[in-house]
């Protein structure tokens, strides 16, 4: 596959200008050479409109896939106990493949047609609270009959009839349909007007901060084999990451030869993974690890989760209404629009902190708009294939680009077909799925710590010698911290007696996110400050100084559309619909593909005929 705008500049096919000796067999696409790219970009491997090789777009994407395997996996697993599944490993390894299945549709959705940016979809937490609490309500409060394991018959209808009722409700379906509302009116697209560095960097810091606990405890299962995984991370994205490894490279023109490339640079995170994985695997046979489930380090142990890849069929394709047509209650619904109102303040912040690391502009209004809308179209799809869970942008996999510096949009839809694959393939999803608890949680510890260290960055653009702008982020950042711990200790205290409205509160304020995110928009809007102050105006310039072809290079979409092909005046009215609002009769449009030759000096020879199509 192609993106929608490729430049084949012909750079030497072994040395990058900055020094970077990667290998490029001769039929592959090359990388852009442009010495104008933004600082951020010149240390990348791969910016977001390069085009890697197909093997190693492969082999990054499957990177891409572990690094959000343990929150795809985790959803569902989760969901379990309140769908009556918790003694039906095979349903679970059901409802696995499919949110493996629909979360590749929507990454794929959201690389082509949404925000564009290199970001994978995958199932949110932020539905799992109002869902769980829906789930617990007397109504659809498990029997007592399924939660022992000896008196269930997976196979009875009487139980498929229990716990399909459940995953069918289609409140989901319902609240997607707002935040397509929100994305494709504009709505969010407007209030980016209002939203600057100091909103977006509490925002984006907290995305990662309250997960310190989760990735703690996962880390805290087994510390020799998480720190393990920690020191490999670190060792080869940092230390080994400008070691070149010797590889041998067939081209068309010359013979097999051997190249250099910087293995540790590009795969640290899979390098890591698979190699504590392999440390885990020898810990259990040799029975080093605890055989007792009560024993520290048990889930350490590869075969802790056998029962999953055993069960698992080799073949199932999942489809829309599997489970049955759904029904909607009116609680559902509210509580999930809290949950989409989080998702779409977190997707946000991920627009930004994914740009940043990739080198590309921020993102403009239409851009945002469409990738708000397309989420929530990816939410409706989750809901018609039910998952029992929404879709949303994995911060995850953001910090991921942070550590690998390959900010590839094809990529992520490498990663997106090998997310559709391990949904149809379910042996093999199956099979990752075994990979031990501390090994993602020393993952999750340094992945985190750069996702908050993105978010923060963005105060470059603030005075901070500023005490207007030291309360503001402060206060902002630690109230949303303080104040979901606190809910979530006291919920009691938050009762109304209107349960869809305990329901929203419940939600809003135990989203770290949310509450970092609403004061710092708040309080920075409504305390006096310049804009010089505020960082406003260095962010409005950075925003502006960006070439109107390289936007559209990256955002607009692909074929043309919306510049050269469905260009009437009517369609760029729509709030998220590509528009070129500045630039003359010399400036391109997306679709334009440039072949040239160049020199070994990258310049284009004298006479060379260049191809614009």
């Amino acid at each position: 596959m192609n993106s929608a705008t490729t430049s084949f500049e012909c750079p030497d096919p072994l040395q990058r200008g900055d020094g970077v000796v990667n290998f490029h067999d001769d039929s592959q696409g090359r990388k852009k050479n442009d010495p104008s790219r933004s600082p951020s970009s010149s240390h990348l491997v791969y910016g977001i409109l390069d085009i890697p090789p197909w093997y190693l777009s492969i082999f990054l994407g499957i990177q891409h896939f572990l690094t959000a395997l343990g929150g795809l996996v985790a959803v569902p697993l989760i969901l379990a106990k309140g769908l009556c599944l918790q003694h039906d490993p095979l349903t679970q390894s059901y409802l696995i493949s499919t949110i493996f299945f629909v979360s590749g549709i929507c990454t794929l959705l959201q690389v082509f047609l949404g925000i564009r940016l290199p970001i994978l979809q995958g199932g949110t937490f932020a539905f799992l609270a109002p869902s769980l609490s829906m789930l617990s309500l007397p109504t659809w409060k498990c029997p007592e009959w399924t939660l022992n394991a000896s008196q269930v018959n997976t196979s009875s209808p009487e139980f498929t009839q229990e716990w399909q009722k459940r995953i069918r409700e289609g409140a989901i379906m319902v609240a997607s349909c707002v935040q397509m509302l929100v994305g494709f009116s504009g709505l969010i697209g407007y209030l980016m007007r209002f939203i600057g560095p100091l909103t977006i960097a509490p925002t984006i810091s907290l995305v990662a901060l309250p997960l310190f606990d989760s990735a703690g405890n996962d880390a805290g299962i087994h510390w020799g084999v998480s720190a393990t995984t920690i020191f490999l991370i670190v060792l080869f994205s940092e230390y080994l990451r400008n070691i070149a490894v010797p590889v041998p490279v067939c081209g068309r023109r010359k013979k097999c030869r051997t190249s250099k490339f910087y293995l540790f640079q590009v795969f640290p995170v899979l390098l890591a993974l698979c190699i504590s994985w392999l440390l885990c695997f020898v810990l259990t046979v040799t029975n080093t690890l605890p055989s007792a489930p009560t024993a520290y380090g048990y889930l350490a142990r590869t075969d802790t989760k056998g029962d999953v890849l055993s069960q698992a069929p080799w073949f199932r394709f999942p489809y829309p209404g599997q489970w049955g047509l759904p029904t909607v209650s009116l609680a559902g619904v509210f509580g999930i629009i809290a949950g989409v109102i989080s998702s779409m303040v977190e997707s946000v912040g991920d627009y930004y902190a994914c740009a940043r690391l990739v080198g590309a502009p921020p993102p403009p209004k239409h851009a945002i708009n469409r990738g708000i809308g397309i989420e929530g179209l990816g939410c409706l799809v989750a809901g018609a294939w039910g998952t029992g869970n929404g879709t949303t942008s994995y911060s995850e996999n953001v910090g991921a680009l942070g550590i690998t510096r390959v900010g590839s949009r094809m990529v992520i839809v490498a990663a997106g077909c090998v997310l559709l694959l391990m949904g149809v393939f379910g042996k093999i999803g199956a099979a990752f799925a075994t990979i031990p608890t501390p090994v993602m949680g020393g993952m999750f510890l340094v992945m985190f710590g750069v996702i908050s260290a993105v978010g923060i960055s963005n105060l470059q653009y603030v005075d901070m010698n500023s005490s207007r702008n030291l309360f503001v982020f402060g206060f902002s950042i630690y109230c949303g911290l303080a104040i979901p711990s606190w809910v979530n200790k006291n919920p009691e205290r938050l009762q109304t007696g209107i349960l869809q409205l305990d329901q929203v509160i419940q939600v809003l304020l135990t989203t770290g996110m949310f509450v970092g995110g609403f004061l710092g928009f708040f309080l920075d809007n409504t305390i006096p400050g310049s804009l010089e102050e505020r960082g406003l105006l260095a962010w409005n310039q950075v925003q502006e100084s960006e070439e109107t072809t390289k936007v559209l290079e990256i955002y607009g979409l692909p074929c043309g559309i919306g510049t050269r092909s469905c260009a009437s005046s009517c369609a760029r009215r729509l709030p998220f619909w590509p528009r070129m609002e500045r630039g003359g009769p010399g400036v391109v449009g997306v679709s334009q593909l440039t072949l040239c030759s160049q020199n070994s000096s990258g310049e284009r020879l004298h006479g060379a005929p260049e191809t614009r199509m």
